[in-house]
């Protein structure tokens, strides 16, 4: 098996095994995983966080998004620019007003409302999505590879983690060379350091 096959069948079966939680649990897991990300150093120590929305049954990053706006931090937040197939930034101060229904019904900026932020440089924590991942860091996306792009380009790493119900943890995932690795993968029962 190749591995654009075997990360499809990976893909598959674990957004089949995430759309079978009930909401009630996945509600509680949600809860449970922004209290866990929260209290991540990292996080504590930045002030310039990079976060997205998400959507379908991915862990529910509104609840993180508004504590990161309490907390004081400048909130980053994606949008797919069409014409490059790549990520732009734009900052978010206000997500009632500032984000509209995106690509796949994501809530993105709305460009017009949001000052665009140009060096990815400045984000010193990055929390990524993504379906499947295993304990050493690596990360399986979508499939558009618009994270592994964006982060190709800096210069200093900021620190990357993930949320993620349990049932994401998988033994391995097939890497190539532009995948990136997350530091720490946060789920409802546990933070997993990837360097250890």
């Amino acid at each position: 098996m190749n591995i654009t096959t075997e990360k499809r069948q990976i893909r598959k079966t674990i957004i089949a095994a995430r759309e079978q939680l009930p909401p009630d649990v996945r509600a509680e897991y949600n809860a449970a995983i922004t209290e866990r990300l929260l209290q991540l150093p990292e996080y504590s120590r930045a002030e310039t966080v990079l976060g997205y929305m998400n959507f379908g049954s991915e862990f529910a990053s509104e609840l993180w998004v508004a504590q990161v706006l309490a907390d004081g931090k400048r909130l980053i937040l994606p949008k797919v620019n069409h014409h490059t197939n790549q990520l732009d930034l734009y900052r978010v101060d206000d997500p009632e007003n500032q984000l509209e229904s995106g690509l796949w019904g994501i809530r993105e900026p709305v460009v017009e409302r949001c000052k665009r932020l140009d060096d990815i440089n400045e984000v010193e924590f990055a929390l990524l999505p993504g379906i499947a991942f295993s304990r050493n860091g690596a990360r399986l996306g979508y499939g558009g590879g618009f994270y592994d792009k964006l982060l190709a380009h800096v210069s200093h790493r900021p620190a990357l983690a993930t949320a993620a119900f349990g049932l994401q943890i998988v033994t391995q995932i097939p890497q190539e060379a532009t995948d990136v690795r997350v530091g720490w993968i946060v789920t409802e029962a546990e933070t997993i350091n990837c360097s250890e």
